[in-house]
């Protein structure tokens, strides 16, 4: 059956959330975690006062309805049932919202100094290291993939960045341009929900 992109993306593929499912180990100067490293997230935005928690979940995912939904949730009490409310709030959204998150990501390749016009510039610069040094034919390529992107799908090329080189970010942008629509929509979504996994992680 044809999936229907207004009513938000199908699930994710049972590895995307393994990838992202615990966080990263914490710094040296961190506290250390006992028991499921998600419990501490939960307990950190179950703290944060209300308008602190909004510029949190903000931060991780800008779609307006996700980041009120979750704040509703609260409190979460531990990983699990952070983890129930991060599913629940991404399967309540709609293609409209979708494309409101994907708004906040700059490109990818996108020079350092027109990345400080998005609100979150410092976290897609770390997120997008594997650009730095890149050769300027890929960089080339890269942006003249993104405008084709754009011009086909209507929204940035999003991509779960972290880890990846230029080359592999370019392979994939060109792959994916032979998607359809509410393919790709649905593509840009589980990447969406992966980035947001990894920001999330690191507000313990």
């Amino acid at each position: 059956m044809t999936h229907d992109p207004s009513h938000g993306p199908g699930p994710d593929p049972a590895s995307d959330r393994a990838a992202t499912k615990a966080p990263p180990s914490a710094s040296a100067a961190a506290a250390p975690l006992v028991g499921d490293p998600w419990d501490a997230v939960a307990s950190r935005l179950d703290t944060l006062p209300d308008a602190e928690a909004q510029a949190a979940l903000g931060r991780c995912c800008g779609a307006r309805r996700w980041v009120d939904a979750m704040l509703r949730a609260r409190p979460f009490h531990d990983g699990a049932r952070l983890d129930r409310a991060i599913d629940r709030a991404f399967d309540a959204l709609v293609a409209d919202d979708w494309l409101e998150a994907f708004a906040t990501h700059p490109r990818i390749g996108e020079k350092k100094e027109r990345l400080a016009a998005f609100a979150h510039a410092e976290d897609s610069e770390r997120e997008q290291a594997g650009v730095r040094g890149a050769h300027v034919a890929t960089l080339a390529a890269l942006s003249d993939g993104n405008r084709r992107y754009e011009e086909k799908f209507g929204h940035v090329f999003l991509v779960c960045a972290t880890g990846k080189s230029a080359d592999q970010m370019l392979a994939i942008l060109r792959s994916r341009l032979a998607n359809g629509p509410e393919a790709e929509l649905a593509i840009a979504a589980g990447e969406q929900k992966k980035i947001t996994r990894l920001r999330l992680a690191e507000l313990r």
